[in-house]
């Protein structure tokens, strides 16, 4: 649900607890709007699971008040920051319970003062956010819910995943230790039995999960920030490497503006570049995040990483100059 049309869908759903029947036409006038769109509307608050109803006699629609939460007592910027968290988060990334979150919190707003309500709807048509490229999940909240749940209970599952390395589907028994949002996708981290080591999966690339009534002991002192340690992002490779990178001037300000690493250190030099340097476990994640800034960026050490960021760059000259 776009945060536009939340103040619209908020007039809606106070019409329609009035106890009153109002056709689509009704509707229309009400708010301004086309049946069109009073229509798709009224599908996106029946996807969210709003149980409205349609009187097929009198031809109009209506909702039980008693659905909704009693008033709660939130000041507005305790409201406007609530609404905004689920609205803008949910755009952001692949929010499980998606829907539930968005009916929670029109549930709230629905019940709000008037005048906090009225507030909450202007500023959140005024305000957006630009979410990065996500990796499509249909079953998301069913997978999610499935992983969460075996970790509570600390039961393995049985998993068939897509894996790029091996380039197969591989069958394997998992014991699930946490879950993660990152890089524009989910992954649950646990111990993998046919890797005998604590590994991480990619959500959708789950091609089948099935629970197990096998349980599990160990994972009660996974911690995540000491198994990430050094990584770049998510992949510790099990080797410290100390890299030193200079930015041009076009790109300095913007690399030196962001904390991209827990270890980064960040020197202006006089001609207007920045060097950056960090000590980072692994080269494999790095090297793309350097190759995004193109000819902005010199890699000062260490060699190994210079010889595999000068070998990708021949390459992708190579590839495209073959069309």
């Amino acid at each position: 649900m776009k945060s536009s049309r939340v103040g619209r869908v908020v007039q809606l759903l106070t019409t329609l607890q009035a106890k009153k029947s109002y056709t689509a036409d009704k509707l229309s006038k009400i708010l301004g709007t086309s049946r069109r769109t009073v229509f798709r509307d009224l599908k996106e608050l029946q996807k969210i699971g709003l149980p409205y109803h349609y009187d097929p006699k009198g031809g109009g629609y209506t909702i039980d008040p008693d659905f909704f939460l009693p008033p709660i007592d939130l000041n507005l910027q305790e409201a406007l920051s609530l609404l905004l968290l689920v609205h803008e988060t949910g755009r952001q990334i692949q929010l499980p319970f998606k829907n539930s979150a968005i009916l929670a919190s029109l549930k709230i707003e629905n019940n709000l003062p008037a005048k906090i309500r009225s507030y909450c709807n202007t500023a959140i048509q005024s305000i957006s956010t630009h979410p990065g490229a996500q990796a499509p999940m249909n079953l998301l909240d069913k997978t999610f819910a499935q992983l969460q749940k075996a970790i509570a209970k600390k039961q393995k599952v049985l998993i068939n995943y897509n894996s790029l390395f091996e380039k197969k589907v591989i069958e394997l028994q998992l014991s699930p230790y946490h879950l993660l949002y990152n890089q524009r996708a989910w992954y649950v981290l646990g111990f993998s039995g046919i890797h005998n080591s604590i590994r991480t999966f990619k959500l959708n690339r789950i091609a089948d999960l099935k629970t197990l009534e096998k349980r599990f002991i160990d994972g009660d002192n996974f911690d995540l920030q000491e198994y990430l340690g050094k990584a770049w992002s998510m992949i510790p490779e099990g080797k410290i490497y100390n890299i030193e990178l200079k930015f041009l001037p076009k790109v300095a300000k913007n690399v030196a503006e962001v904390q991209w690493h827990n270890t980064q250190k960040i020197s202006h030099n006089s001609d207007g570049s920045v060097t950056a340097e960090f000590r980072v476990d692994g080269l494999g994640e790095i090297i793309w995040w350097i190759l995004g800034y193109g000819d902005q960026v010199q890699v000062i050490a260490p060699k190994a990483l210079r010889k595999k960021v000068i070998t990708t760059a021949k390459n992708m000259i190579n590839l495209n100059e073959q069309i």
